[in-house]
């Protein structure tokens, strides 16, 4: 007997050591539910201390693997996330566009969580006005944020202008994350009209690494399953939440989330 399954494409780098990037995406759509597929922008040397090396891969190739898997498989919905040059994300721009990929969740990654730079200067003004444009939902954390308007977001008050200036760039809502902010952990929402806000406690762990990807994956996931723009967010925001509380102890760094913790917890239960 066979079954259908909601299906999520990640467009991304690959984290050697499989806390963010793909690794964090595909975990976090099986965990959600959703078959999950990846096109590989860019290979890194990453532990949970840095990264020690990139390659980018050839331009067309990431072509080839994107339309190998909406030809054959499809996508629900389409996540982004690692872009790091010009030619990268034009190409993704010109996939998103001859394939009507949609939803389309951005996360615009511009550093790595141990601060090495994943986004190239040059890329930046590619990433405002090609690929923001087509988004969905453009999830930036506060220093992503500034970094694509210039404003500098230390209070939800911030958050609020920097989400204002993304929307202008074209996306059709923005949630800019409250990871970096002090106290309560509150990620703002904005539609182009309203403003709404995502709260949980602030988890005291190290242990966040692939936290932006883990966030961006699981509102994918969402979308990918049916779920409305608002209702998928809070899935993601919870997901993440449970995924810090259980964070695992690896490496001498930023250790990653348990991205499935859910199941280890059921499986505890058991009889």
């Amino acid at each position: 007997m066979t079954r259908t399954i909601p299906t999520a494409m990640t467009i991304a780098g690959s984290d050697s050591g499989g806390g963010a990037g793909i690794q964090a995406d595909l975990k976090t759509f099986a965990a959600l539910g959703v078959y999950g597929t990846s096109a590989i922008t860019a290979i890194t040397a990453q532990n949970t201390l840095g990264v020690t090396a990139i390659h980018e891969v050839p331009t067309h190739l990431l072509t080839a693997q994107i339309e190998a898997i909406v030809t054959d498989i499809g996508a629900d919905a389409v996540k982004t996330g690692m872009l790091s040059s010009s030619a990268i994300i034009e190409t993704v721009v010109e996939a998103v566009r001859r394939w009507h990929l949609a939803p389309l969740v951005v996360d615009p990654v511009v550093v790595a969580k141990g601060g090495d730079r994943l986004l190239r200067e040059d890329a930046v003004e590619a990433l405002r006005t090609r690929l923001l444009p087509l988004a969905t939902v453009v999830t930036p954390n506060a220093w992503e944020a500034e970094v694509l308007t210039g404003v500098q977001v230390h209070t939800v008050k911030d958050a609020r202008r920097a989400a204002k200036a993304i929307a202008s760039m074209g996306p059709r809502s923005v949630v800019v994350k409250g990871g970096h902010l002090e106290g309560e952990a509150i990620d703002t929402f904005y539609d182009g009209s309203h403003f709404r806000e995502y709260r949980a406690e602030r988890v005291p762990t190290k242990n966040t690494h692939g936290t932006g990807c883990t966030f961006a994956s699981a509102i994918a996931a969402g979308l990918a399953k049916g779920l409305p723009l608002g209702e998928a967010i809070g899935l993601a925001k919870e997901y993440v939440t449970r995924a810090l509380r259980a964070s695992l102890d690896i490496g001498s760094g930023h250790g990653p989330l348990d991205h499935f913790s859910m199941l280890r917890r059921r499986r505890a239960a058991r009889p």
